[in-house]
C-alpha cells in the first residue's frame, strides 16, 4: 500500500512547541494534511510516554493508533535526543533520532539513558553521551531499533554541522558506523546537495517534519509503498529499495533557516562565494558568521552541482498549501480568509498532499479558481522565486514575481 510517514516531530513537552501538540489533534492532522503514519516524538520525556501508554492502542506490528480512534492515522515510536559531550578536546553536539519497535523496548532505552541527563527537564533531553555509545545502548536494548542523526547539515547540533559537527559518519560513530542506515536531510538541504558526498550513497536519506506545530506536520515527510507495519517500513529504509521507498517530499531548500551563510543579528546573508570573500567575518560587525548548509556541503563535496548516484531515492519539492493560498489571496496563512479555503479544498480533495501532488489542476481550478490551480502548477514544476534562509531565520520561496502579480491584477491568469 501507498502512503506518507512523517517521523520526526514533537510533543507539547519541548521546548517551544505549540501546546496543541497532543495525541489527540496530531491523529486529526495526519488525516488532514493525508499522513498514514506520524512519529509520537518524545518517547523518553515520563510524562508523554505515560500519555502514548494510555492513549494508543497496538495496531500492525509495531505501529499504534487512537483508542477509539475514528480516523486511521498510525504512530510510530520515535524521539530526537541531544548528544553533548566532549571528544578530542572539542565540544560536540548532535541531534538524533531513536525509532523503536514496542513499549517495553521504549521503557527499556529510557531507564538506560536517564543515569546521561534528566529524561524529564524537555522532550528532546540532552544527554552527555558520545553518540557512537548511544548506538551500542540503544541497539543493546533491541536490534530492532533504528538510529538517525537528525537534520544532518545544520550548523549547531548535527553529524556536519559547521559549529559542531564531524566530516564523515565513521569519525562520529567509529565502529558503529555500520550501524547508521539513514540521516536526515533536515529543511535546509535537500537529496541533491546530499548526492555530491559520495560517503552518503550506502545510507538512505529521510526528510521530515521536525514539526513543533500542527500546520507544520508533512512539511517533509516520505513515501513508501509497502507493506503498514514497522518491521516493513524498517526493511524500507535499510535496503533503500526504491520499489518501497518511493520518494521524499522536500521544502525547498532556501526555505530553510540555515541555507545560506549570516548573520542575523546583522541582517547580512551571503552565499558560499560571498563568504570567502569575507573570509568567513560578518562584514557588519567583524564577528565571526554562522556557515550555513550549502556552504558545508561545498566543503565536504567530492562532486559537482547536479551529479546524481545511481541508487538515488526520487523527491519533490513542495510548498505547504496554507503558504501558497496566502500568496494568492493575499492574507496571512492565520486568517480566517485562509482558513476557510484550505478547509474548503480539503472537504473537495480529501487532504492537503492530495492537493499538493495528485489532483488535476483542472479539478483544483473549478473549485479554487484559476490563480490558485496556476500557483499549484508552478510549484510542481519548480518555478519558484528563492530567497535563502541563513542563522536561524527562514527564507521565503514565491510562486509570482512582481511583474507576474501586476499582470494578474490587469487581464488575469492565462493558462
Amino acid at each position: 500500500m501507498k502512503f506518507i510517514a512523517d517521523f520526526h516531530l514533537h510533543s507539547k513537552y519541548s521546548r517551544a512547541t505549540s501546546q496543541q501538540m497532543n495525541l489527540e489533534n496530531l491523529s486529526e492532522w495526519g488525516k488532514l494534511k493525508g499522513i498514514k503514519i506520524l512519529g509520537t516524538g518524545d518517547f523518553t520525556f515520563f510524562a508523554w510516554f505515560k500519555e502514548i501508554k494510555e492513549k494508543l492502542e497496538p495496531a500492525e506490528p509495531g505501529l499504534f493508533k487512537l483508542k477509539n480512534g475514528k480516523n486511521e492515522t498510525r504512530f510510530i515510536l520515535t524521539t530526537e535526543v541531544s548528544c553533548v559531550y566532549k571528544k578530542r578536546e572539542e565540544i560536540k553536539k548532535i541531534h538524533i533520532i531513536i525509532f523503536a519497535p514496542s513499549l517495553e523496548t521504549v521503557e527499556k532505552i529510557n531507564n538506560r539513558l536517564h543515569i546521561f541527563g534528566n529524561l524529564n527537564v524537555d522532550g528532546r533531553p540532552t544527554l552527555n553521551l558520545d553518540a557512537k555509545e548511544l548506538v551500542k545502548i540503544v541497539l543493546d536494548v533491541s536490534e530492532n531499533c533504528l538510529i538517525v542523526p537528525a537534520h544532518i547539515w545544520t550548523p549547531w547540533f548535527s553529524l556536519f554541522g559547521s559549529r559542531s559537527g564531524f566530516n564523515s559518519i565513521e569519525e562520529c560513530f567509529q565502529e558503529y558506523s555500520e550501524y547508521i542506515f539513514s540521516g536526515e536531510t533536515g529543511l535546509s538541504s535537500d537529496p541533491p546537495m546530499n548526492w555530491r558526498l559520495s560517503a552518503l550513497d550506502r545510507i538512505t536519506l529521510i526528510s521530515n517534519s521536525d514539526a513543533h506545530s500542527l500546520s507544520n506536520i508533512g512539511r517533509e515527510a516520505n513515501v513508501f509503498e509497502t507493506e503498514i507495519d514497522y518491521p516493513s517500513i524498517l526493511e524500507a529504509i535499510k535496503t533503500k529499495n526504491p520499489k518501497k521507498f518511493l520518494y521524499t517530499i522536500e521544502f525547498f531548500p532556501e526555505e530553510g533557516k540555515y541555507h545560506y551563510d549570516g548573520h542575523r543579528i546583522c541582517g547580512v546573508s551571503l552565499s558560499p562565494t560571498e563568504t570567502k570573500k569575507y573570509n568567513g567575518i560578518c562584514p557588519v560587525c567583524k564577528k565571526p558568521l554562522t556557515i550555513g548548509v550549502l556552504n558545508r556541503v561545498e566543503q565536504l563535496a567530492d562532486r559537482p552541482e547536479g551529479f546524481v548516484p545511481n541508487n538515488a531515492i526520487p523527491f519533490k519539492s513542495l510548498i505547504p498549501l496554507k503558504e501558497i493560498l496566502s500568496e494568492t489571496m493575499g492574507a496571512t496563512a492565520q486568517s480566517e480568509k485562509i482558513q476557510k479555503e484550505y478547509q474548503k479544498l480539503i472537504k473537495e480533495f480529501g487532504n492537503e498532499f492530495n492537493i499538493l501532488l495528485e489532483t488535476k489542476t483542472e479539478d483544483i481550478e473549478k473549485v479554487a479558481g484559476e490563480k490558485i490551480a496556476f500557483a499549484i502548477e508552478k510549484m510542481r514544476k519548480g518555478e519558484v522565486i528563492k530567497e535563502p534562509g541563513y542563522d536561524g531565520v527562514y527564507g521565503k520561496i514565491k510562486i509570482f514575481g512582481k511583474k507576474e502579480i501586476q499582470k494578474t491584477k490587469k487581464q488575469g491568469l492565462l493558462f
